[in-house]
């Protein structure tokens, strides 16, 4: 990239607005109770407003005020419906748009292996799992798990950890400085990708069990329980290994969701169910890498990462094999048991600081997943769609998928600020029953505790990505089957909708679809 194609963006710009300092600040997390904290952005005038229009409905006869309009002014458009999740948050700026440009070609870029004659490709792996952002996130959609016997797994990978054995580990896990113990070989991630003359690490391998649910009406859902496993091993047996497999997330609505306020999010966690509700969501803290401050997780499959930019740094890393400022390995998820990976050249340039995204670069990518848009919500008015909602509220589903938030006044980003959304999570830990539970504790998630999914713009995830699957491990083809794998706090939501009649549940699915 040549200077004149960089406007020279300040840092400040891509905060995530976790300066949480004043919240935070030197004591434990654990006794903040943020229910007696209001939010420091607004004013009391500001409160009021908020307060009325964040309050659940009292009749389901029409849609709500904006609620068609999933991310306020920055929602897109839902046509056409395959790149729903590719258009950029309204409004912004030409500038902004040169940005958000720029970065998607950083996005789209199809790394190669270092010494290569481009040389703002280079420096793919030497591990990896894909080339590129887009090819784990295609159209900037979710991805699915390998069928039985298929190698291609590029939008889905394996986590990997070990417990905790030493002093040194527990400290680590304790002050935050690490998630989770990485594998002493094969690190904090497989990696099924390989360059030439080095082995990939391990082959993934799926199959599925069908598990019948049987409908109050008699309708019978198969669904289908895998099993993964891991062979052929490229540096050797792997002895104890704890493993968690994830399909890739959808990229839309980032930046705003970076732009909810701490409070509102430590403020819904009742860890110890003190309402009785059976609902016990808590958050998931972690460490910002660039501030050191220990601050609420709100993106992953566990909440690990506490905003949009460290989220793509360890991408970049754990999935192309990148260095980025925070995390400036070469060799990505390499471990010194894998020396061979440091045998092959690397492609951090000395005049860019030494690192192969380096900082500007980096920002543009952060802006553009900081700013894809979510498409606007359709036939909110319908009767069908209404009734559907009524019955997701009446199951208990917005105790964890909470529909709306209004973002801080201060987000880092004029588009993102004040602007009501309907992410419809909590971005809380929730425990889901030992059906869902990978037996992998991370951070503060235990195996069967998960991030509540955000559902905004869901109806048109297979319309992006048509091989779409749902739930973590993407075990669940359609989200009738995502609903029906719920058990622990969620169990009470999930056999209502089993209670349901056919005309019912085609209401609440309507009502998903329109999201």
């Amino acid at each position: 990239m040549t200077p004149s194609l960089c406007l020279i963006k300040p840092m400040s710009r891509l905060m995530s607005g976790v300066a949480f300092l004043s919240l935070v600040g030197s004591f434990d997390p654990s006794v903040v109770f943020a229910s007696s904290v209001a939010r420091d952005d607004l004013s009391e005038a500001d409160l009021a407003k908020v307060e009325a229009i964040l309050k659940a409905p009292s009749s389901f006869e029409k849609s709500e005020v904006f609620e068609a309009l999933s991310a306020g002014k920055a929602t897109g458009s839902a046509q056409p419906a395959a790149k729903a999740y590719s258009q950029a948050n309204k409004p912004m700026s030409r500038e902004d748009r040169q940005w958000f440009q720029l970065g998607f070609s950083i996005f789209k870029k199809l790394w190669v292996s270092s010494p290569a004659s481009t040389k703002a490709s280079d420096g793919l792996g030497p591990l990896f799992n894909a080339r590129s952002c887009l090819r784990c996130h295609p159209a900037n959609g979710r991805g699915h798990p390998p069928d039985p016997g298929e190698i291609d797994a590029r939008t889905f990978l394996i986590r990997l950890s070990v417990p905790a054995s030493t002093k040194q580990e527990k400290a680590r896990l304790a002050s935050k400085d690490a998630n989770a113990i990485p594998h002493p070989v094969y690190g904090g991630q497989l990696q099924d990708r390989a360059l030439p003359g080095l082995p990939p690490e391990a082959r993934v391998n799926v199959r599925y069990e069908s598990v019948p649910v049987t409908l109050a009406d008699g309708e019978v859902i198969k669904l289908r329980k895998p099993t993964f496993s891991l062979t052929d091993f490229g540096y050797g047996d792997p002895g104890e290994m704890l493993t968690s497999p994830r399909i890739a997330t959808a990229m839309i609505g980032l930046g705003l969701i970076d732009a909810i306020h701490p409070v509102d999010l430590i403020s819904q966690a009742d860890e110890e169910d003190r309402d009785g509700d059976g609902i016990s969501g808590k958050v998931n803290w972690v460490k910002d890498k660039r501030s050191g401050e220990i601050v609420p997780g709100r993106f992953g499959w566990k909440a690990t990462e506490p905003n949009v930019y460290q989220q793509s740094s360890h991408a970049s890393v754990g999935d192309i094999g990148l260095s980025v400022p925070i995390l400036p390995n070469h060799f990505g998820d390499c471990t010194d048991a894998q020396d061979i990976c440091a045998r092959f050249p690397h492609g951090g340039q000395d005049n860019l600081g030494g690192l192969e995204i380096p900082p500007v670069p980096l920002d543009m990518m952060v802006f553009y997943t900081a700013n894809l848009a979510v498409p606007e919500r359709r036939d909110v008015d319908d009767v069908k769609v209404l009734e559907g909602k009524k019955i997701f509220h009446e199951a208990g589903c917005a105790s964890c998928h909470r529909p709306k938030y209004v973002t801080r006044r201060d987000a880092a980003l004029k588009q993102h600020q004040f602007q009501l959304i309907w992410p419809y999570s909590d971005f809380l830990l929730h425990d889901m029953g030992p059906d869902l539970s990978d037996n992998r504790p991370i951070a503060d998630a235990s195996g069967s505790e998960w991030r509540t999914a955000p559902l905004w713009g869901i109806g048109l995830a297979k319309d992006v990505a048509p091989d779409a699957t749902f739930l973590h491990d993407g075990r669940a083809r359609t989200l009738l089957e995502a609903v029906l794998w719920h058990g622990g706090e969620a169990q009470k939501a999930r056999d209502h909708v089993v209670g349901l009649q056919r005309a019912q549940r085609e209401a609440l699915l309507a009502f998903l679809n329109s999201l």
